[in-house]
């Protein structure tokens, strides 16, 4: 989809203060581990991640993604009535129903005419959602959207080392349940809306995805557990990110790793990063990565990481910006923005 007409107008975040480290998960199973023969270190060094976050209390996820978008808000200087939808794509949910955007929706008090819903696609669901709001703002159906996501990984991750401290666990469910070591929390919102309200002039410039839906369950997760093949997926996950690479060559202006000026990628882990950018020709002094200190925050991933690069600032005005994403599913998005 190529744009031209919606712009980003603030993204803001909100992180846990309770860190927790690869070190602490390892002594949680020390015995596991020593009775399948793992060494200690072994989460750091297949990861790369040193250190997650995590909620401290019994915070749900339309509470931190409220706390996110107040904080959004308040920085667009925009006025909420004019929000047109809130689309929320947590994957960590309060409840089967309703969904958490309407939650977040009556916490801020938006306007009845304000659409609300959740979109889920795994890791790629908040680039997802702001395809959706691209197509709405260019019909011209709203003037403004916000996207917003909060991800309570604290519960699963308890859950998990619960499970692997069982004395019966195996090496097989070691690997099944490694993923779920990798992610941490965060809260994130942003705005977006048409050029000619905009206050900033970060132009989307279009964005393509693909799928490849016959590894859709290589990774599957419930509240309290997530089962995942994680080698598999990052072979698959890069294959596809390469064949959605070559689609954005051809559907993108100037989508070449010469006129990119910064990459801001979904992170899981090191090897992840090094075979994509072996993969895809990516420089990689020009990524800009927080997985070492904030894990997998999943769809909060790549919005928190471009806000960050943006603080560092690594991000000025005119940069070409490329968003990556891949997700369970198999989905694949990128996204070209004009800082």
């Amino acid at each position: 989809m190529i744009s031209g007409n919606v712009t980003i107008e603030a993204v803001e975040y909100e992180l846990p203060s309770l860190v927790i480290t690869s070190e602490q998960i390892e002594e949680e199973i020390r015995e596991t581990m020593r009775r399948l023969g793992l060494p200690k270190g072994l989460l750091r060094a297949l990861t790369g991640i040193g250190e997650r976050r995590v909620w401290n209390g019994e915070f749900m996820p339309s509470d931190v993604a409220t706390l996110a978008a107040r904080k959004v808000i308040e920085t667009s200087g925009i006025d909420p009535e004019e929000i047109g939808c809130i689309i929320n794509t947590s994957v960590c949910r309060d409840y089967i129903e309703p969904s958490v955007a309407c939650l977040v929706h009556g916490n801020l008090k938006l306007s009845p005419g304000c659409l609300n819903f959740d979109i889920s696609n795994a890791c790629l669901g908040f680039l997802s959602a702001a395809q959706v709001l691209m197509m709405m703002i260019e019909a011209g159906q709203i003037k403004y959207g916000m996207i917003v996501n909060g991800e309570v990984s604290g519960k699963v991750l308890a859950s998990t080392l619960d499970r692997l401290r069982q004395p019966d666990t195996t090496i097989e469910m070691y690997r099944d349940n490694f993923a779920t070591l990798t992610l941490g929390s965060g809260a994130v919102a942003m705005i977006v809306g048409h050029k000619r309200y905009t206050r900033t002039n970060h132009q989307i410039n279009g964005i393509v995805s693909l799928s490849d839906t016959r590894y859709s369950r290589l990774c599957v997760g419930q509240p309290d557990f997530m089962k995942a093949d994680a080698a598999e997926i990052m072979n698959r996950g890069v294959k596809l990110a390469h064949e959605t690479w070559l689609l954005a060559q051809e559907t993108l202006p100037l989508w070449h790793d010469d006129t990119i000026k910064i990459y801001i990628p979904h992170q899981v882990s090191s090897k992840n990063i090094q075979l994509l950018n072996a993969t895809l020709g990516i420089t990689p002094e020009k990524q800009h990565l927080n997985f070492m200190d904030y894990g997998n925050m999943g769809p909060a991933a790549v919005p928190v990481t471009l806000k960050m690069a943006e603080e560092k600032g690594r991000i000025l005005a005119g940069d070409h910006v490329a968003l990556l994403a891949i997700g369970s599913g198999l989905n694949c998005s990128m996204v070209s923005v004009t800082w």
